[in-house]
C-alpha cells in the first residue's frame, strides 16, 4: 500500500497564515505563527517546537531555550538541545534558562495548542509534518543540494526525500542540485 502522508505547507500558505492574523493579534497568536515559521524553515518536527499533550511524555530536555537565541541582521538562530538523531542530547547546555517558546499562560505549548490553531486555517490535508515537508520541499525547489537539506533537517538517513512533496521533474532537480530555473521550460513545475 502507498504511504498516506499530509500535505506540505507552501511558501503561500504561510502568507495565508500571517495575513490571517487579527488586526491587534494576541500573544498566543504571535506565538503560532513563530513557530509554524520556523518549524517550516527550520525543518522541524512538532515535537521540537512543542511538549506532548501526555504530561507523562514531557521532558524540559528537549525544549529550544530563550537563552540560546541569537539575533542578527539576516535572521535568528538558536540551540536544539536535543531531537529524534541526538539520543544522548549532547549539546543541552542551557538546562537551567527559561524556554524559547511560552504560552500567555507561561507554559510550554503542547501539541494540541497548536495544532487547534492549524486547523482554524487549513483543512485536514495538513498536520505538524507538513511544516518540515514543506521546508523540504521549498529548499528543493530552490535547488539545495540534497546534502544541505539532509543536514539542515537533520536526517541520518536518505528518508529526507520522502518529505519532498512535488513530481519526479522536482527529485530529479534535488538528486542532481540543479534549481528550477536552470532546468529547461518544459519541464518546470506549475
Amino acid at each position: 500500500m502507498p504511504t498516506s502522508r499530509k500535505s506540505a505547507l507552501s511558501q503561500d500558505d504561510l502568507v495565508f497564515a500571517i495575513r490571517s492574523l487579527p488586526p491587534h493579534p494576541t500573544h498566543d497568536d504571535l506565538l503560532f505563527i513563530a513557530m509554524l515559521l520556523s518549524g517550516f524553515y527550520g525543518l522541524h518536527r512538532l515535537g521540537e517546537l512543542s511538549f506532548p499533550d501526555d504530561v507523562e511524555l514531557r521532558d524540559d530536555q528537549k525544549t529550544i531555550k530563550a537563552a540560546s537565541v541569537v539575533i542578527s541582521p539576516s535572521g535568528y538562530q538558536y540551540f536544539l538541545p536535543g531531537h529524534k538523531a541526538d539520543r544522548f542530547f549532547e549539546g543541552n547546555t542551557f538546562p537551567l534558562s527559561a524556554e524559547l517558546w511560552l504560552t500567555s499562560a507561561g507554559t510550554v505549548p503542547t501539541r494540541s495548542f497548536f495544532m487547534r490553531r492549524l486547523r482554524i486555517l487549513f483543512n485536514k490535508s495538513i498536520a505538524g509534518q507538513s511544516m518540515r515537508a514543506g521546508g523540504a520541499t521549498s529548499l528543493a525547489e530552490n535547488g539545495v543540494a540534497p546534502s544541505i537539506i539532509q543536514a539542515t533537517g537533520r536526517w541520518s538517513s536518505d528518508a529526507f526525500q520522502l518529505y519532498i512533496r512535488k513530481n519526479p521533474v522536482l527529485i530529479q532537480a534535488l538528486i542532481f542540485g540543479r534549481s528550477l530555473q536552470s532546468m529547461p521550460a518544459y519541464t518546470h513545475i506549475s
